[in-house]
């Protein structure tokens, strides 16, 4: 199953019960929002969630880009990525839980094709309606706590929830969820059944709302059978790119390969680089790359970089931009981190040779000099090296 028709699967399978699809937003939240990107699938319906009617019904289903600025220092191992997307379905209060787990059994059964025996399921401990459905189905279960309890925040919806892991390794099946990291969590199912008062207290909702995430990248490198999220379809341009321009360790080929995606998707949907904010997010993955890039050779230029790549993620991600903007910017940020690499290293050392670097340092750094704490750490490790 490659990407398009893994995507197709899903949302047609939700289609076919009455659900509809929901256009993907920007990574940009709307004005007003506190939180700099999309983190999550159900992050722009948080209001039909809690109870705004939604004017395509109360049966949805979608494919959302987001982007976790917590997990930029994860990049390069087997499964974080910066940008990703996630495969949501929705109730708002049109059917059960029973009915969410039910389905979703069945989607990883007949359309993903993945055997009931490489199933195996959480629940939060006093949930019985999840647990006496999984048991109806045959999926083994193991009980938790706090591992199954989800809420949006310390007031608002929250409620049990149920996840979906599919085993990974070699031969059959063995331990649990919670004793076995081959065990992968794939899909999360959430019961909103309670909103958190502001004191703390719980009160019911009736009826529940079910909001369902999982990861498209994490589904694809199980059932494409690759070993990381970096071996399926959707990184192979960049992964044959890559390789043949920049010889990189595996870890530096990995987070340039996930930060200038990421930087394409966010320029995309209208990001510039800055000191604050969104663009300085941007700003800082073009760095990284650039910092992975120099340290093996400081005469690499982003300018090497083909278009194919950056066509190819404008056209999955549907981005209304075009590779010669994207190119252009790219470039402009190269030439002002060389510049500002220039005046800092001599800076860096001398505020260095007193000793090691207090917070009164970095703020000085940053006040007088424009460098930023994470450009200066880079800097104390290349002189270190």
């Amino acid at each position: 199953m490659n990407v398009d028709q893994t995507i197709r699967t899903f949302t047609e399978f939700y289609r076919s019960r009455g659900h509809r699809l929901v256009p993907g937003n920007s990574l940009i939240p709307p004005p007003g929002d506190p939180v700099l990107f999309t983190t999550s699938g159900m992050h722009p319906l948080t209001p039909y969630l809690e109870g705004r009617p939604h004017p395509l019904g109360r049966r949805l289903v979608d494919v959302q880009r987001c982007l976790r600025t917590t997990d930029l220092d994860e990049v390069g191992d087997d499964t974080h990525l910066t940008v990703f997307e996630m495969l949501g379905s929705w109730s708002l209060g049109d059917y059960s839980g029973q009915q969410s787990l039910s389905w979703g059994y069945e989607l990883m059964r007949d359309g993903f094709g993945i055997s009931p025996s490489h199933l195996h399921v959480t629940v939060f401990e006093g949930d019985d309606e999840s647990l006496r459905t999984w048991e109806r189905l045959g999926v083994p279960v193991e009980i938790t706590r706090d591992d199954n309890w989800w809420s949006n925040g310390p007031t608002g919806p929250c409620g049990p929830d149920s996840e979906i892991f599919v085993w990974t390794g070699d031969g059959p099946p063995v331990g649990s969820p919670g004793t076995d990291e081959r065990w992968v969590e794939v899909w999360n199912h959430v019961m909103m059944r309670y909103r958190r008062l502001d004191d703390g207290s719980l009160q019911p909702v009736i009826p529940e709302r079910v909001d369902t995430g999982m990861g498209l990248e994490r589904l694809l490198t199980i059932v494409q059978k690759q070993p990381s999220v970096f071996g399926i379809d959707v990184f192979e341009p960049w992964m044959t790119t890559i390789p043949s321009l920049w010889t990189l360790d595996e870890r530096s080929q990995r987070i340039v390969v996930d930060h200038l995606r990421s930087t394409i998707v966010v320029v995309g949907d209208g990001v510039r680089p800055s000191t604050t904010q969104q663009g300085y997010v941007l700003r800082r993955l073009i760095r990284r790359v650039l910092t992975n890039l120099w340290r093996g050779d400081p005469g690499r230029t982003l300018g090497d970089l083909p278009t194919d790549p950056i066509q190819h993620t404008i056209d999955h991600f549907r981005l209304p931009t075009d590779t010669r903007s994207v190119r252009e910017m790219m470039l402009t940020e190269e030439n002002r981190f060389r510049g500002l690499l220039r005046r800092g290293r001599p800076v860096v050392s001398r505020r260095r040779s007193r000793g090691p670097l207090t917070e009164d340092d970095y703020r000085y750094l940053h006040d007088t000099h424009g460098l930023p704490r994470d450009l200066v750490t880079d800097l104390l490790d290349e002189q270190a090296g």
